[in-house]
């Protein structure tokens, strides 16, 4: 082990016995108290020492035996802590393609921010190649999508869409001025490949033929601005008969749209979504079925800045899934609308009615919450955040700066 603070955190001290590390509320760490010759010690952790080393440096600083273990363990405890060399077999891989990983440091670092395990952010970043996509929709929303899937190391990333490329498919983020002509699912597949900071993965023979099974995700991101406001539970319904995730993403008219994003058989699906709006409109499914059945505009609306916005939201979203957390997108609904441009979640709750049974997930959570609470006298809700601990308690001597 090469421990090492983690070097994405700036580091500063709020007087001479509390070092602040990192500057956002969301990351920012207080420790304390941090006499001077532990303080000095904290440069020694670079990543460039092993442990023995490190206890000859703590020797050097005049700190008491067993104490460069205790601060270690200190800071290991808080999240704070990283390891240079620590690498699963994956992470091993990635680390022997070093232009692979220069073209993913700065994820990396990122990851490095929410995860607390020293090692586990190179862990995560390398399960990438592991994973699946599938992308529907290969307009400048769903491009876009797929290209920074790619870009962030997802192994194997499949467009698909039907018809050609007209000039206005074309984006900086998305479908080249060269592909215009061209087969839509072709340049889509070819622009995602120049993407990859390494040879995507061989396209699997599901994937090839066409199963479902064996997807890690699919994104939903139709050019047809309908579909986007009001997506056809029919088009999702064998997704979730496989238990196959799957996330909402458009943009309708003025309006860029980021979620749901569908667990199977535990959060709501577009079925819930078009039941509730039912409920709420009764008028609802009458204005659907004629947009439905209308011809599709040649040209929809789609601002050029909007779609990329959109297209980067659902991305991470997608990516914080493929990472093992739960993103917000999960029971919810993301819209931005021109030109004010303030985001908003609607809430998409499991439908009771809807045959998905989300609702019933739901109702057996509420039980389970609800004897938990009597049990404890305290009604602390599950996390909905991520499927990592990231409310751990923190040891003695460190809390969160406000800032």
């Amino acid at each position: 082990m090469h421990p090492m603070v983690k070097p994405a955190l700036r580091r500063g001290w709020r007087d001479l016995n509390t070092v602040q590390f990192g500057m956002t509320p969301a990351h920012a760490l207080t420790l304390g108290p941090v006499d001077t010759a532990t303080g000095s010690f904290l440069e020694q952790l670079n990543g460039t020492r092993g442990l023995a080393l490190l206890r000859e440096e703590g020797r050097r600083c005049d700190l008491p035996d067993g104490q460069v273990d205790a601060v270690l363990e200190h800071l290991a405890q808080a999240g704070l802590l990283d390891d240079a060399t620590a690498a699963g077999p994956a992470a091993a891989a990635l680390r022997d393609r070093p232009d692979a990983l220069d073209r993913l440091r700065p994820d990396l670092a990122s990851l490095t921010l929410v995860t607390s395990r020293p090692g586990e952010a190179l862990d995560l970043l390398a399960a990438r190649r592991a994973t699946r996509v599938q992308v529907r929709g290969a307009g400048r929303v769903g491009v876009t999508i797929a290209r920074l899937l790619s870009a962030a190391g997802v192994g194997e990333v499949d467009v698909r869409d039907v018809g050609e490329v007209h000039p206005w498919d074309v984006t900086p983020g998305g479908l080249p001025a060269k592909s215009v002509g061209a087969r839509r699912t072709e340049a889509a597949r070819g622009a995602v490949r120049r993407s990859a900071p390494q040879a995507p993965r061989r396209r699997s023979p599901a994937a090839r033929t066409g199963g479902e099974p064996g997807n890690t995700l699919v994104v939903l991101a139709p050019r047809d601005d309908v579909a986007v406001h009001t997506p056809d539970p029919a088009v999702s319904a064998p997704l979730t008969e496989t238990g196959t995730p799957h996330l909402h993403a458009g943009v309708v008219e003025a309006t860029g749209v980021v979620g749901p994003l569908v667990l199977p058989g535990r959060s709501a699906c577009a079925g819930c979504l078009h039941a509730h709006r039912a409920d709420r409109d009764p008028a609802w499914p009458r204005l659907v079925a004629q947009w439905r059945c209308r011809r599709p505009r040649e040209v929809p609306p789609c601002d050029l800045t909007l779609a990329t916005t959109v297209a980067g939201l659902a991305a991470a979203h997608a990516l914080a899934f493929l990472d093992g957390f739960v993103p917000s997108s999960v029971g919810a609904r993301w819209e931005v609308s021109l030109p004010a441009l303030s985001w908003r979640a609607r809430t998409v709750a499991p439908h009771p009615a809807c045959p998905c049974g989300g609702a019933e997930k739901a109702k057996g959570e509420r039980t389970s919450m609800d004897e938990e609470a009597r049990e404890t006298m305290a009604g602390q809700r599950p996390t909905t955040v991520s499927r990592h601990r990231a409310d751990a308690a923190r040891p003695t001597g460190t809390w969160r700066a406000h800032v």
